[in-house]
């Protein structure tokens, strides 16, 4: 009876199983990633104007940190790289259309895209990071060290940079400017005594023209991750992306498309 009991409870349980195990082939055929791979085809979404994530060259092609993750992406998939430009508004409806595969478009992760879109693993994070005057060399060597009244911070008008200088150093004097680099040679120049923005932009600000004049806190104080942004309902596809990420920041080729845009300024001969 107890071996009757036993085989009829294992019956049971694969019945229940089946349709769950069926459901799960069939969300499997269904994944983006079948399609890239049936099509050949790798098609990336962005908008070619945020450097040096996406930009034009003076040839017109398509360059950039972002440009050359997508390509790599495309390279582990075994499939041809097919750069889709779009406008960055209408970005997440056209990859809900099918206009594209994915999202790799220096595209913050928030609560409100991932309400409509799966984002991987972030794969970078453009938080805002500080250029300080160099005179403050050993003295301030945190964000923090710069909340006091004898400090003045600078800042792009209407940034996040703006909006984290007021919240997080309310203490300090504050100024804002309407374009980036007259506020980071506010700094160089003797006239203030840190400007906060994005990270991206302080690297190749420095590497240009703040080499030792400034100094770079170059570790965001601010949460800004970036993200690839795909279809909801496409396990597989995300599975996929998040062991690709994991795998090039181990190997060196992460750290090798990041020198090339983030730590090096010889790409702007490309699109100046």
């Amino acid at each position: 009876m107890k071996l009757f009991k036993l085989l009829a409870a294992m019956l049971l349980a694969v019945l229940v199983a089946a349709p769950a195990m069926a459901a799960d082939i069939e969300l499997a055929k269904k994944s983006t990633l079948n399609e890239i791979v049936a099509r050949g085809e790798l098609r990336v979404g962005f908008d070619a104007g945020y450097m040096p994530f996406e930009m034009t060259d003076k040839n017109g092609n398509y360059v950039g940190f972002d440009i050359d993750l997508g390509k790599e992406l495309a390279k582990a998939m075994g499939v041809k790289f097919v750069p889709v430009n779009t406008d960055f508004d209408g970005m997440i409806p056209a990859l809900l259309s099918d206009k594209f595969d994915i999202i790799i478009s220096g595209m913050t992760v928030t609560q409100e895209r991932n309400l409509r879109i799966n984002f991987a693993d972030s794969y970078i994070v453009v938080g805002q990071s500080v250029i300080v005057s160099k005179k403050l060399e050993g003295k301030v060597k945190t964000w923090e060290d710069l909340n006091k009244p004898e400090y003045t911070v600078v800042s792009r008008l209407g940034t996040t940079g703006e909006e984290a200088t007021k919240r997080m150093l309310p203490k300090a004097k504050y100024k804002s400017f309407e374009k980036e680099a007259d506020g980071a040679l506010e700094v160089i120049n003797g006239k203030a005594d840190a400007w906060v923005y994005d990270m991206p932009f302080n690297v190749v600000f420095m590497a240009e023209q703040g080499a030792g004049k400034a100094i770079h806190l170059d570790k965001p104080f601010t949460y800004e991750p970036l993200g690839f942004g795909i279809k909801k309902g496409d396990p597989d596809f995300l599975n996929f992306l998040d062991n690709f990420l994991r795998q090039i920041k181990n190997d060196g080729r992460y750290d090798r498309i990041y020198n090339k845009w983030m730590k090096s300024t010889e790409w702007r001969a490309q699109v100046q």
